[in-house]
């Protein structure tokens, strides 16, 4: 279907970069044609807000401001200085990236689609942004304040949530797109879906289009995007155990790939359906690394919300009594002094407990909630 059809696509074009050129908001990433730079701020504007992404980009460059630095560095480096930001494949992909650009190409970032398409994170979005704002390659992006944007200027009916969806607005944007000033179009949809064309309450009022928005000349902007109905996220229960020895804690590597991959954690898992977290969290711990402990103290209580599941976890001060570290899951294993903490990679879950851990650990006293009775691996 050709949306686009009877649409005054030049004068939709015009205004839209004017407007951009006046009411863009001043970014980093913004004043450079540097494809890295703007590489790392569009792989961390992945699902995550600009607020939260700038701290960290800045950090980020000062650490490793080009390829080669990247490609030097150590994958835990990398994910330590990552650490809070989340979706940490992300990062990964990133330094796998560097590390074969720095190999195949010289430690040049290709500009053809075929090339940068192929490097590891690499879709059709990031490839998209980064050759039409570091090279003005004519790729159209979409993303979430681009079909939002879309959806609205041109009533388009399919679900911006549906992966069937994906070629209807793909199309769109591409047809829409000002092939000879792509980098600064593509910014211009981004920015008015971000700032004007906002999913609530968006400000129809300042917005350079209202003139042709087919959505509100009918008025039925709060009628688009369409969604397509999501499915209830699920909730676990989780027990982890913060085993000491000798004045040393615990601490596993999860596996390189998948959740949270390459990060440090303590053990744990989730609670059986009519389980107790005391017994849960030995049980696991026994498990994963092979130890027999005993809990002394109930740390805390996280809450810690995912992309696609919630947490609820119970945190447990535990001693160790026997074994030997086997790991079953985890790749690498610790045992660390509370001062270390800070020197690894922890998931933002297990950094929401080590605060209070720490000060249980300093201050016994100040202990609020506690077990009860010692329970250990033979009960």
């Amino acid at each position: 279907m050709n949306y686009l059809s009877n649409t005054p696509v030049g004068p939709i074009r015009d205004r839209l970069i004017q407007w951009y050129e006046t009411h863009h908001r001043q970014l980093p990433w913004r004043e450079t044609k540097d494809p890295y730079p703007i590489w790392v701020s569009e792989v961390m504007l992945q699902q995550t807000q600009v607020k939260t992404v700038l701290p960290y980009y800045r950090e980020f460059l000062s650490v490793f401001p080009d390829i080669p630095h990247l490609a030097d560095a150590d994958l835990q480096d990398v994910l330590r200085v990552w650490e809070g930001l989340g979706y940490y494949a992300r990062a990964r992909h990133l330094h796998q990236a560097a590390r074969l650009i720095r190999e195949e190409y010289h430690g040049r970032i290709p500009d053809t689609w075929s090339e940068f398409r192929r490097l590891p994170g690499v879709g059709d979005y990031i490839a998209a942004a980064v050759l039409s704002m570091a090279f003005e390659k004519p790729h159209a992006v979409v993303d979430g304040n681009v079909k939002r944007f879309l959806a609205r200027l041109l009533k388009i009916g399919s679900p911006v949530n549906a992966s069937v969806s994906a070629r209807a607005f793909k199309n769109a944007s591409g047809e829409l797109m000002d092939s000879l000033r792509p980098g600064i179009f593509n910014q211009a949809m981004m920015e008015l879906g971000a700032l004007v064309c906002k999913p609530q309450n968006p400000h129809c009022d300042r917005c350079p289009l209202d003139a042709f928005c087919r959505a509100y000349q009918s008025r039925e902007v709060d009628a688009y995007p369409k969604r397509a109905k999501s499915k209830p996220i699920p909730h676990y229960r989780i027990a982890v155990g913060v085993v000491c020895k000798a004045n040393r804690y615990l601490i596993t590597r999860r596996k390189p790939e998948g959740l949270l991959g390459g990060l440090w954690e303590f053990p744990g898992g989730k609670v059986g359906a009519r389980e107790r977290a005391e017994t849960a969290c030995i049980r696991e711990i026994m498990e994963e690394v092979n130890l027999c402990v005993e809990i002394k103290s109930h740390v805390t209580h996280v809450k810690h919300a995912y992309t696609h599941f919630k947490i609820s976890a119970d945190v447990f001060l535990c001693s160790y009594i026997s074994g030997e570290v086997k790991l079953n899951g985890p790749v690498d294993y610790r045992w660390i002094p509370l001062e270390d903490m800070d020197r690894y990679p922890f998931p933002k879950a297990n950094r929401k407990f080590i605060p209070a851990l720490i000060q249980l650990v300093q201050n016994p006293s100040s202990e609020i909630d506690s077990t009860g009775p010692h329970v250990n691996a033979l009960n």
